[in-house]
């Protein structure tokens, strides 16, 4: 079987204004791969198979959810996609949203909810989450509609400040984050521009978040460096990211 490192990581985003952001310094710098993936944009689509892949991350969508009259448009083939990376093997990370169609296709569901700007703070529930990797207190940053709710066998390796799944694992590889762990101010000021919706208290949790920034930069080093090592994904000889 070939190397994982041979492939990129397809992510997939669902708006414009969120985007792996600091995740990608940290994934650049270890030489590994990854694709955008943009369905929402005219010509844009989904990947038809996860074969030459080194597997998914699927980013959060702002005011797109998974219930009622504002579930993501291209949530039916989202999930296949989501459910041929967990059959192959592939390693899969959730992101808000994402975490949500990862708990859907893996077994588990989702729970309507208002859209949220919330900052607070995740509690690691156990002290090998991410191979010991995962600080035992983080910064935690949603932007979101609707939750996840994992399936029974999902470990949940943090808590948010309400007690609800922060994080969470679905069998070796697969990862659910309700927050956003390289989440900029900016994108969250981006998705306000491109939805025109706020959420309660936007003017508020914005300023709270550009005073985390910092602390969130620090948590990522260790998050990243379990996740990475996690998911198996390897050095990748050369290239940085690619638009899909």
């Amino acid at each position: 079987m070939s190397s994982l490192s041979q492939y990129p990581i397809f992510v997939l985003q669902h708006t414009s204004g969120e985007f792996l952001g600091l995740m990608e310094d940290h994934l650049e710098g270890r030489g590994i791969r990854f694709n955008y993936f943009r369905p929402f944009t005219a010509g844009g689509g989904i990947p038809a198979t996860m074969e030459y892949s080194a597997g998914l991350i699927l980013l959060g969508g702002g005011p797109w959810g998974t219930t009622g009259g504002r579930a993501v448009p291209t949530l039916t083939e989202e999930l296949a996609l989501t459910r041929q990376a967990i059959e192959l093997g592939k390693p899969v990370v959730g992101i808000g949203l994402g975490a949500q169609i990862l708990a859907i296709a893996a077994g588990g569901g989702s729970e309507p909810s208002d859209l949220v700007l919330e900052i607070g703070e995740a509690t690691r529930t156990r002290d090998d989450a991410l191979g010991g990797f995962l600080p035992e207190r983080f910064p935690l940053v949603t932007f979101m509609r609707d939750r996840p709710v994992p399936p029974p066998d999902a470990e949940i390796l943090a808590t948010d400040m309400h007690g609800a799944p922060a994080l969470f694992q679905i069998g070796e590889n697969c990862f659910g984050f309700t927050g956003h762990p390289g989440a900029k101010a900016g994108m969250a000021e981006d998705l306000i521009m491109e939805f025109d919706e706020l959420p309660d208290g936007f003017g508020e949790t914005l300023t709270e978040f550009r005073g985390i920034q910092k602390e969130l930069e620090d948590s990522l080093v260790h998050i990243m460096t379990g996740l990475v090592q996690a998911t198996g994904w390897m050095r990748a000889v050369t290239g940085t990211r690619a638009e899909g």
